[in-house]
C-alpha cells in the first residue's frame, strides 16, 4: 500500500506550484500584446502590464569609461543583455538591431544602441571593444562586476544562468532575449520579441521618434 504523503511535503508540493504559477503569470504580463497608438497607427507590440522594466544602473562602456544610463539621456535606449561567446542567439539579434538601424537612415542618430553582457567574466572591456564594432560602429558595449549585471539585469527582468558543459571556463549562458526600447528620460517604451524582423523594428522606432516620446 502506498503511505499517504506528510503534510511537510504536501506544502513543500503546493509551494512549489504556486512559484510556478507566479513566474508564468509575469511572464505573461511581461510579453502580452497590448495594443498602442503610434503616428494614428494601432500597432500590437509587446508592452508590460503593470510591471516596471528598466531604472538606473552604473556599468563600465567598452572604452573603459564608467557610465549610467543617465549618460544616454536625450536619445532612445535600444537596450539587448547577452554576451560575446553565444554562439547564434545573440549575433542574430545584434545584427538585426544593426539593420534596423540602418533601415531608419539619419534618423537612427536619435537611437542609441546598447548590448549588455551578462557574462562579466569572459566579456571584458577589451574584449566587447572589438565585439560590438562588428555589429554597428554606435554600438556600446556595457560589462561590470557580476553584482552591477546582476543588478541590471534584475531591473530589465532579464533571465540569465551559467550552464556548464565542461572546464570552469567552456560554459553557455542561457538567457532571456528580449531587446528593449527606453525613451529619451529612460522611461520603458516597448520591447521586442527575438527574431522580429528588422524593417518593423525600425518602423515602430521612428513612430516612436515622430512623437517626441
Amino acid at each position: 500500500m502506498f503511505s499517504k504523503p506528510s503534510y511537510p511535503l504536501i506544502g513543500a508540493m503546493l509551494a512549489a506550484l504556486a512559484a510556478i504559477a507566479l513566474a508564468a503569470y509575469v511572464a505573461w504580463q511581461v510579453t502580452r500584446p497590448v495594443p498602442i497608438a503610434t503616428s494614428g497607427i494601432t500597432r500590437s507590440v509587446a508592452v508590460p502590464a503593470q510591471i516596471k522594466i528598466g531604472g538606473p544602473f552604473t556599468l563600465t562602456d567598452h572604452e573603459g569609461k564608467r557610465v549610467t544610463d543617465a549618460d544616454y539621456r536625450g536619445k532612445l535606449m535600444l537596450i539587448y543583455f547577452g554576451y560575446g561567446f553565444c554562439p547564434d542567439v545573440c549575433p542574430t539579434e545584434l545584427q538585426n538591431i544593426a539593420v534596423a538601424l540602418d533601415e531608419m537612415g539619419d534618423a537612427a542618430a536619435a537611437v542609441q544602441p546598447i548590448f549588455i553582457t551578462v557574462d562579466p567574466e569572459r566579456d571584458t572591456v577589451d574584449f566587447l571593444a572589438e565585439y560590438v564594432s562588428n555589429f554597428h560602429s554606435r554600438m556600446v558595449g556595457l560589462t561590470g562586476s557580476s553584482k552591477e549585471i546582476d543588478a541590471a539585469a534584475t531591473l530589465y527582468r532579464v533571465y540569465h544562468a551559467k550552464v556548464k558543459s565542461g572546464s570552469d571556463e567552456d560554459y553557455l549562458v542561457d538567457h532571456s532575449s528580449f531587446v528593449y526600447l527606453m525613451g529619451r528620460d529612460g522611461t520603458f517604451l516597448t520591447m521586442f520579441r527575438g527574431a522580429t524582423d528588422p524593417k518593423k523594428i525600425a518602423t515602430i522606432i521612428s513612430d516612436y521618434l515622430k512623437s517626441r516620446t
